[in-house]
């Protein structure tokens, strides 16, 4: 595991011209409240997790031996001692942060069976590597016994999407379908998915790191269409039981980070505070990244690169200390898994800037909660609990923002929050549904840019502040 840390430290942030604002303090409270809390409860969620741990091993110790009556009191009595013992470490492992967890390792969740799931784990390339030959002797077997071949994938169709509640995210189900190459309509994509196993065997034996772009070029008539090369990809994954990174095939950069954070990169020290102002482009190799380090009270998680680049100009993040990051809309895969891996180890909060209309939620929603397309490897691309701190419906009327500025939602605008208000991650969340209903209701949405009808600075002088400090999120 790459090494990390939380810790600030005195090289990275030596930014000496540059001060906090005057009303930092007061600014920051309500947001250090809320990483107070946010600590307190995954303090007690480990708590919890760990005392039904031990209740089920002791549970299944006393059953292994047979014990009796008596000596099951002296088990009972061992497990009091343990969980109290349990109590004090458990606060220390969450206090220096903890891996995420899959389903299948959260005896808490009742409301799904890990049996019914598929959720991919981390592997190293040798791992992968493995898993692609044990498949490549599956396909040898059946043609050497003249049955063609057949391949088992799991379904990532919508109906076989899950919805955890109590981790917020969701998850693919068991369902599988097959891909014979002896069926006339499934022969072409059976050859597609070959081709790519071969193709990641040879990439993933020379240790190197592709684009997707790259794999489709390498066999155009083929794969026709770079869709289909991108889909087999999440197809091979779930198949080996691998995350789609650990196949060494990566997106091209899209995201930023600018802000109080640091990390090695393949060897390479990296200070997101003296980037240039336009910050630093988030790798989409996350798993070379090591020694994060970093003295910000948040994330600031902005939905257009407009927004994000007036932050970063105005150095927003040594007003108020924080981290600045953008996907320049709908988020890629290495900014939710650098955004779900930061907030995992530096354990701060996120607050999200988007538009106010349903897409802006939508963009959320997939940093949150994950994306149907890559539901098998949520644990990884998540990051539970995301303010949503603005443009929100309320805030058109709260600072008063002009009606020239306040755009007509359309017909699929409003069939989509209306969709939205029956997702389960919006129901659980009563805030998010009145703002949902305003904006329906209204049949108003508004840009973040809009802001600058106040002044071209409002949104970093004003705006961002005093939503902060009211913890209006």
């Amino acid at each position: 595991m790459p090494k990390s840390s939380s810790k600030s430290s005195s090289k990275v942030m030596d930014n000496a011209k540059y001060k906090l604002a005057d009303n930092a303090n007061e600014v920051l409270s309500a947001v250090r409240s809320l990483r107070n809390d946010m600590i307190r409860k995954a303090e007690e969620a480990e708590r919890h997790e760990s005392n039904l741990e031990l209740a089920a091993s002791a549970s299944a110790a006393a059953s292994a031996a047979g014990s009796d009556d008596a000596s099951y009191n002296d088990d009972e009595d061992a497990l009091s001692s343990a969980v109290g013992a349990a109590a004090t470490s458990t606060v220390v492992a969450a206090a220096s942060g903890n891996k995420k967890r899959r389903v299948a390792e959260v005896k808490s969740i009742k409301s799904v069976d890990s049996s019914e799931i598929v959720e991919v784990a981390e592997m190293s390339t040798t791992e992968v590597l493995e898993g692609i030959e044990s498949v490549a002797v599956k396909i040898m077997h059946q043609v050497l016994a003249k049955q063609g071949f057949t391949l088992e994938i799991p379904s990532r169709a919508a109906s076989n999407q899950i919805y955890v509640p109590e981790l917020d995210r969701i998850v693919l189900g068991k369902k599988r379908g097959s891909r014979s190459f002896l069926n006339v309509k499934e022969s072409r994509k059976s050859a597609v998915t070959t081709r790519v196993l071969q193709l990641l065997h040879s990439v993933l034996m020379k240790r190197i790191h592709i684009t997707k772009r790259d794999l489709f070029y390498t066999d155009v008539k083929l794969f026709v269409d770079q869709a289909e090369s991108d889909g087999v990809l999440d197809d091979v994954a779930t198949m080996v039981g691998c995350t789609r990174s650990n196949l060494h095939v990566v997106a091209s950069d899209k995201g930023l980070v600018v802000g109080r954070i640091s990390f090695v990169e393949d060897g390479d020290f990296i200070d997101c505070t003296k980037m240039g102002v336009g910050g630093k482009a988030i790798p989409p190799y996350i798993d070379k990244i090591e020694d994060v380090r970093s003295d910000a009270e948040f994330v600031l998680l902005v939905e257009k690169e407009a927004a994000y680049m007036r932050m970063a100009e105005d150095r927003f993040y040594h007003k108020y200390p924080c981290i600045i990051i953008t996907a320049k809309g709908q988020p890629d895969v290495a900014t939710r898994m650098f955004l779900s891996r930061i907030t995992s180890e530096l354990k701060i909060p996120v607050l999200g800037l988007v538009d106010s209309d349903p897409y802006g939620l939508k963009i959320l929603s997939v940093y949150m909660s994950g994306s149907k397309n890559m539901s098998y490897d949520s644990a990884s691309l998540t990051t539970p609990d995301i303010k949503w701190l603005g443009l929100r419906p309320s805030d058109l009327n709260k600072y008063d923002l002009p009606d020239q500025c306040r755009l007509d939602m359309t017909e699929n605008d409003i069939k989509t929050g209306k969709e939205l208000m029956q997702e389960e991650f919006i129901q659980k969340n009563p805030k998010w549904m009145k703002e949902l209903q305003i904006m329906v209701k209204t049949k108003k949405k508004a840009e973040i840019q809009a802001l600058s009808s106040f002044g071209f600075q409002y949104v970093t002088e004003v705006y961002l502040p005093r939503k902060i400090a009211q913890g209006d999120w």
